[in-house]
Order: structure tokens, then sequence, then C-alpha cells
């Protein structure tokens, strides 16, 4: 016979915990370039660091300053400038799963895809996962242009100036070669860091 003074014990809630919080998982270092050309690229650029920041198992560790670049692989003249910044994360997801989430931040930005270089309002790509090397030509790590992208390696070397591209070495020693020439820093504008 049960006490009707004893009170039920509520349920305990169960709080749901992101997997890049927490260690069972191991989660690894990962770059992430992006670009913007139309549209407020500040904006954008911002958007897209939120949105990276908002999805499970992905926590944003640092974001690069602005950089201003001329298109790259183009004419000169023929597309407005980039607005360029790099974002380190820690993520739980495996590189396809993250190529997935940069797409899916592509479209919500509506990332238009009809000729190779073209303008955009926004490119999500992944530089560098870990140490992993991979030819899959669905994601082919590290990016197999990374080492001659001035736009990619100086707000990279800004964020973590002793970091090394897997099988091309330091992105120093890299940015020293080709130099910075056309990579403006844009001190008058900043991405903020999620909260």
């Amino acid at each position: 016979m049960s006490d009707p003074t004893v009170q039920p014990v509520p349920t305990a809630v169960v709080e749901q915990v992101d997997a890049a919080d927490v260690t069972l998982s191991n989660p690894k270092r990962a770059v992430i370039a992006l670009g913007s050309n139309l549209g407020n690229r500040l904006e954008t650029l911002q958007g897209a660091v939120d949105l990276l920041e908002d999805t499970p198992g992905v926590r944003v560790r640092a974001v690069s300053p602005v950089y201003e670049t001329e298109p790259w692989g183009v004419e000169p003249g023929t597309q407005p400038s980039y607005f360029n910044a790099v974002v380190l994360v820690r993520t739980t997801l495996p590189p396809a799963s993250l190529l997935e989430r940069g797409q899916a931040i592509e479209e919500a930005f509506d990332r238009v895809r009809e000729e190779r270089w073209g303008p955009r309002t926004i490119d999500v790509d992944i530089v560098a996962y870990a140490d992993v090397v991979s030819d899959d030509p669905l994601l082919t790590l590290p990016h197999p242009r990374a080492h001659e992208r001035a736009f990619v390696l100086a707000p990279w070397h800004d964020v973590e100036p002793e970091a090394r591209l897997p099988g091309r070495g330091g992105i120093a020693e890299l940015l020293d070669r080709m130099g910075p020439t056309g990579v403006d820093p844009r001190e008058d504008l900043e991405l903020r860091l999620p909260e």
C-alpha cells in the first residue's frame, strides 16, 4: 500500500550533449575557408560562421581576420572583390558529413554553381581535416590548391601560425614563398566568434 503523502519523484530530464563538447568521439581539428563576393559579404561570412557553430558535432574555435582579395582564376575587373576568412573548428563529424554541412550552408545563402570560379554569395571549403590525406574526387584533402592561395594561407596563418598543410609543409613557409600580393587585410571589419 502506498503512502498518499509521498510525492512522486519527477522523471530525470536528460540533456542532449553536443558530441564535440565531450571526448567520447575524439574531436578532430578542421580548417575551413570562407569566401564571398556577392551581396553583403561580411554579413554572409558571419552567417556561415554562426551556422557552423550551430551544427551538432562542430565547435568553432577560432575565426581569422577578414581579408579582401581579387577573384582567383578570372580576368581582373570582371567580378567584385572577395572577403575571405578562415575558421578553425573541432568536430566529431567525419569529413564527408562536414562537406555536406558546408554545402548546406552554401545553399542557405543561395549559392549558385553555374561556372567554375564564378561569383558567389558564399564559398565554404574544407582546407584540412586533422592529418587526413585523401584523393577522393568528392573531397580531396587537404584542399588541392590551398598551398597556392594566399587568400587561404594569410588568414589561416593569423589564427594558427605554426600550422602545417599535410604534404605541403608549414603554412608560414608557403605564404613566404608566394607573398601576400593581392591579399589585403581589412582591419575595419571583424567576424565574431560565436558565444
